[in-house]
């Protein structure tokens, strides 16, 4: 009987399903979007996926983080300020949640997209909590003074 790997390997070129742009968020053309999930984590909060959109200009609104890395192609990005910067192959850009950017897609773009859900605030203070529980209980300070500390007593 064989074990199946945890790891998940994929091809880069894989074949993109249709991803239609909300129509509401369409300024000019008539971009044609389409995605392939590549990867998910196991608390659904993070996932990676490649995306690619014919020329058009649209306003993309961001629910969750999102880096992207530019593989082909360009996009000039405009955002909530009003400040736009062109956008290639081999960048990354951020967007944080809840911003949102206007995407003119002069040609074609295919980027690779890591997306990761927000930690609600209260989440982040009860982590917090906890890290420094465990430092109590550790002895107190952090790990480079301990592991300091023992090469010193040595």
């Amino acid at each position: 009987m064989s074990i199946e790997s945890v790891l998940k390997f994929g091809a880069g070129n894989v074949t993109l399903n249709p991803s239609p742009i909300n129509p509401d968020w369409i300024i000019e053309g008539n971009p044609v979007a389409r995605n392939r999930l590549l990867s998910e984590s196991t608390d659904g909060n993070a996932s990676t996926l490649i995306w690619d959109c014919t020329a058009g200009r649209f306003m993309w609104h961001y629910g969750v983080d999102e880096t992207v890395y530019v593989i082909e192609g360009s996009v000039i990005i405009k955002d909530q300020t009003g400040v736009s910067r062109r956008v290639s192959a081999g960048e990354t850009i951020f967007f944080p949640a809840g911003s949102k950017a206007e995407w003119t897609v002069e040609k074609y773009i295919r980027k690779v997209a890591f997306c990761l859900s927000p930690m609600p605030r209260y989440m982040r203070i009860a982590r917090s909590g906890a890290k420094f529980i465990k430092r109590l209980v550790r002895g107190g300070g952090d790990r480079r003074n301990s592991a300091t500390a023992m090469f010193q007593a040595n």
